[in-house]
């Protein structure tokens, strides 16, 4: 019978605290999503549903951005070599470029 490998078990990025947080994030953000369904069956005005839309799309985007803070910390401390500063100056002007692309 061959040896078994073990597979090293992925840090988790998120924090317990920082689970929780998106977690209730997440939630609110899915409350909004049913409001919207109800304002589309009682055929409320256009204007309502698409502010309301606007604040679901602006909340996922916190999550979103939220989620991609906890990742490239976790990153830049296991996977970046050089001081801190120097390792996130590095992740700052990868994503400037590229936001500047899109």
């Amino acid at each position: 019978m061959p040896p078994v490998k073990l597979q090293k078990v992925p840090q988790p990025y998120l924090t317990e605290d920082a689970q929780k947080k998106l977690g209730n994030r997440l939630a609110r953000i899915e409350g909004h999503v049913r409001s919207l369904r109800t304002m589309v069956e009682d055929h409320r005005c256009a204007d309502e549903i698409l502010l309301q839309v606007a604040a679901v799309r602006a909340a996922l985007n916190q999550v979103a951005a939220n989620l991609l803070e906890h990742e490239l910390k976790a990153c830049v401390e296991s996977c970046m070599e050089g001081s801190k500063d120097n390792r996130l100056e590095k992740v700052s002007r990868v994503l400037a470029s590229l936001l500047k692309q899109t």
